[in-house]
């Protein structure tokens, strides 16, 4: 059984009309978990402490004081708090953290959060790219703070470089941080030339059109490699599922098997203790498919 964290809260952050990242990518997220029995679990508010651990108390406040009271407030060119997005993005928090709680205890073997706004691209102190809080770094820091793990990955395949969780994990040589991304594309990091602070940061960049042929070869000559002998207790995973050829903000040409193949090979790692959350994902249809492949093994794998 897979447990999938859930919550009202998440549709309260509501973007200006037009804006990829919008509330109706929930409806389609439900979508793709209809076909599926999986264990629905309520995000609680996350603990701000979980936060501080990747963010300071300033990046903190500076966003919970944009907050508008109507309407929106842009933090940039693609980011925007609408009266419901700080709440939104704690209960995003609140969520991996319990999901992580839940794997570790043995309460469960895998899950994943359907949360939003996503959260790969926030730096230490910058809001970006559609995110307010590293949610999966924050993860990564409890496995380690709170439950004292030693060893922790995260895969990011969303088909953008998750250039705040590098940023947040730089120095944090007890996680292992894989990308496999788009380049050229937003935000323009992810070369392979950046490794971290000490070594424990791979990047994978892919050609756009290259399909899902490359990013398994990718996989097999880099990232599992990589997972196998880094031995994590926990495995991560930012979900981003706008590498699907009919997303219209990349072009990597990816299916909704791509995802399944991908998915089942990731709970190979770290006993199969897998927390996932949600990252990118446009094209409604795309992302419905997509989220039922993943979840799908997510379920077969959690048994």
């Amino acid at each position: 059984m897979v447990l999938v964290f859930s919550d009202a809260a998440f549709a309260g952050h509501v973007t200006p009309p037009g804006h990829p990242e919008r509330v109706e990518r929930l409806a389609a997220v439900e979508r793709g978990l209809s076909g599926l029995v999986v264990e629905r679990r309520e995000c609680p508010m996350g603990d701000v402490g979980d936060v501080l651990r990747c963010h300071p108390a300033r990046h903190v406040e500076r966003v919970r004081a944009a907050v508008p009271v109507e309407g929106w407030a842009e933090l940039d060119g693609d980011t925007y708090l609408s009266p419901g997005s700080y709440d939104a993005a704690m209960r995003a928090v609140g969520g991996i953290c319990a999901a992580v709680d839940a794997v570790i205890s043995g309460a469960a073997r895998t899950a994943f959060v359907a949360g939003r706004p996503p959260g790969h691209h926030a730096e230490r102190e910058v809001a970006m790219g559609f995110c307010l809080f590293g949610t999966v770094a924050i993860a990564a820091k409890r496995a380690l703070e709170v439950h004292g793990l030693g060893r922790v990955a995260i895969v990011d395949f969303d088909v953008h470089h998750g250039n705040g969780t590098q940023d947040v994990l730089w120095d944090e040589g007890r996680c292992l941080f894989a990308s496999s991304h788009q380049m050229p594309l937003f935000p323009g990091t992810g070369r392979v030339e950046e490794r971290g602070a000490q070594g424990q940061v791979l990047n994978v960049p892919l050609r756009a059109g290259s399909g899902g042929v490359a990013m398994r070869e990718a996989y097999e000559r880099q990232v599992f490699p990589a997972l196998d002998a880094w031995g994590p207790e926990l495995l991560l995973i930012s979900a981003g599922f706008d590498a699907h050829a009919d997303d219209p903000l990349a072009g990597l040409e990816w299916q909704a098997e791509d995802y399944r193949w991908l998915t089942d090979r990731l709970c190979d790692f770290a006993g199969g203790r897998v927390v996932s959350s949600l990252e990118g994902g446009y094209d409604p249809g795309a992302l419905a498919a997509s989220v039922a492949a993943h979840v799908g093994v997510l379920k077969e794998r959690g048994r």
